[in-house]
């Protein structure tokens, strides 16, 4: 990639990191990643924070870019594997609270993706908050973006490390 295109994309990036606002819950530091150009599917993260002064949860999520949108987890099984599945009854956001959706953990997973997720690229997710209500956000592809802090980087595990049974639409 020319000098160019990156600062194209790194300032492209920056102006979409705008935080976006539902009901006293803000959306901010989201991007999003696909496995390959013919991925199948992908995930989208997340921080979110509570602003009110009453707990809410994140109880769904969607968008014209998968055909089945799930909030996922990872859970390691006692003997180094990872296996993802669905948040059953959302993401709890506390008053106050701050949760960030992070490689390995917590995240917006996209199955049955209706196009490619390249590199530069923008999908609209909407989520939705039990009490706050909607926000949809623009959410930049960074493919090359590496984990923050805490979180948990697939890079180095062997395709077989990791669980991905129950993802239906993903293997379509």
């Amino acid at each position: 990639m020319s000098y160019r295109v990156r600062i194209l994309a790194a300032v492209t990036a920056a102006a979409l990191a705008v935080p976006a606002f539902a009901d006293g819950v803000m959306v901010m530091d989201s991007y999003a990643r696909a496995a390959s150009p013919n991925a199948k599917s992908g995930a989208a993260f997340v921080t979110l924070h509570n602003t009110g002064n009453t707990d809410d949860r994140l109880i769904a999520a969607r968008t014209d870019a998968a055909k089945r949108v799930e909030l996922h987890t990872h859970t390691e099984t006692g003997d180094g594997i990872l296996k993802m599945h669905e948040i059953e009854g959302g993401i709890a956001l506390p008053a106050g609270g701050i949760h960030q959706m992070v490689r390995g953990k917590d995240h917006v997973m996209l199955m049955g993706l209706t196009g490619s997720l390249t590199q530069g690229d923008e999908i609209e997710v909407t989520l939705v908050f039990e009490k706050a209500g909607e926000v949809t956000v623009t959410i930049p592809v960074d493919n090359e973006r590496t984990p923050k802090a805490g979180s948990h980087d697939h890079s180095g595990h062997k395709d077989d490390s990791h669980d991905h049974s129950g993802h239906g639409a993903a293997n379509e």
